[in-house]
């Protein structure tokens, strides 16, 4: 379970098309969202812009563990 996951910034337009989880390295898009969606992360959702998945951290009050800071 990723506490901190961070977005690469690495898209054709700057989307994330893979992260970054502390510990553990990048990570694709494709097998983030499955994990996501699977459970893995519970702090993280799944949104969903042009049909294609990406993923958020659940909002809280701090600003420190947002994908895209």
């Amino acid at each position: 379970m990723a506490k901190k996951i961070r977005g690469n910034h690495d898209g054709e337009n700057g989307e994330n098309d893979s992260y970054t989880i502390q510990g553990r390295g990048e990570v694709s898009r494709e097998t983030l969202v499955k994990e996501v969606e699977n459970g893995k992360h519970p702090n993280h959702s799944i949104y969903e812009i042009n049909g294609e998945k990406y993923v958020r951290a659940n909002p809280d009050n701090s600003s420190d563990n947002n994908i895209n800071k």
